[in-house]
């Protein structure tokens, strides 16, 4: 029990040391800041936690699109809420909705609502891509999971294009190999990969998005050509119980069943007993060093997991910010001004 802990405790100052330098270099580098808005718009973050904080109880799955908003936004040109745009002529009007990975997503009235209540208090002043930032945070908070101090002073993108977001967004067919290579592109590294698929502890899937696992591997069809680094007895009731058959883009899975609304380590412990739905998620335990620090987060309390977790989110928005003159602050997230 005292050799697990101090494990624990070495991996947790380890990631911390990585984000901590990390976040201080941005910091320092003057693209973000705390408290961006304290002079401009004081009372800007507490209105989105407090839209939060009424809202999301109500719909708690809304913690879990939220994050994977965020999350595809900064994959795609940065954090920038260029996700939030709809189509425009000028790119034959496919957006980064359009595309397969974001057909998904919802919550958009959320965050309008939430940035309408921004620009009551301060017009023109808070990007959407801080609110989204923001909201993602304030969500998963809301559900009691961790909290996460955001820097601000993001500027919108005003650009959107679909064949982006096709070629950029992690997917979840994915190897170990590209995964991380994936996540190396935008400056990331290997501990990030693990803690950000730990969303996944409240996540939700449609069949068609593994469902070649279940039936069609190897592609010689049928319920015995299932993924063998899947558990058989948890593909077995998957096909039973959920998804008759591969196509099915209707029904909802659970990524973390019987917790999928509770941040807590269910997801890690899941992939252990190779019952993660993704051949994304089953890739983290074909790597050493990935594979341990599954282990050790898995066995050790969730305080552990919120704090590396909390670490690796500040990175992620960070990815790619625009500031200054670099963007706008649109005044409707779903549109650019002019």
């Amino acid at each position: 029990m005292a050799a697990r802990s101090a494990m624990l405790t070495l991996l947790l100052s380890a990631i911390l040391a990585v984000g901590g330098a990390a976040a201080a270099k941005a910091e320092s580098s003057g693209k973000l800041r705390q408290g961006f808005y304290s002079h401009s718009c004081p009372r800007a973050e507490q209105l989105v936690a407090r839209y939060a904080r009424r809202h999301v109880p109500r719909s708690p799955s809304l913690a879990a699109t939220l994050l994977r908003t965020h999350f595809h936004d900064c994959f795609v040109r940065g954090c920038d809420a260029s996700v939030l745009l709809n189509g425009r002529k000028k790119n034959n009007g496919e957006a980064e909705k359009e595309a397969a990975p974001n057909l998904t997503l919802r919550g958009f009235a959320f965050l309008d609502g939430a940035k309408a209540l921004v620009e009551e208090e301060c017009p023109g002043v808070v990007s959407c891509a801080d609110v989204l930032a923001l909201a993602a945070r304030d969500a998963v908070a809301a559900i009691g999971g961790p909290f996460w101090k955001v820097p601000t002073g993001r500027r919108d993108g005003r650009v959107s294009r679909k064949q982006e977001a096709l070629d950029q967004i992690p997917a979840p067919t994915m190897n170990f190999t590209a995964l991380l290579a994936s996540f190396r592109s935008k400056g990331l590294e290997l501990p990030d990969l693990v803690w950000l698929s730990g969303a996944h502890t409240i996540g939700i899937a449609h069949c068609d998005s593994f469902g070649e696992r279940l039936y069609n591997f190897t592609g010689r069809g049928g319920a015995g050509d299932a993924d063998p680094s899947l558990d058989t007895a948890y593909a077995a009731t998957l096909r039973r119980t959920k998804c008759a058959t591969p196509t099915d883009n209707t029904t909802i899975v659970e990524m973390d069943p019987g917790s999928f609304l509770t941040f807590d380590l269910g997801y890690y412990r899941g992939l252990l007993k190779r019952r993660g739905l993704f051949q994304s998620d089953a890739a983290l335990i074909t790597d050493a060093a990935a594979r341990a620090d599954v282990e050790s987060v898995a066995k050790g309390p969730p305080e552990v997991f919120f704090q590396v977790f909390a670490r690796s989110m500040v990175r992620l928005g960070m990815v790619g910010v625009k500031t200054g003159a670099q963007g706008e602050i649109r005044r409707h997230c779903a549109v650019v001004n002019g």
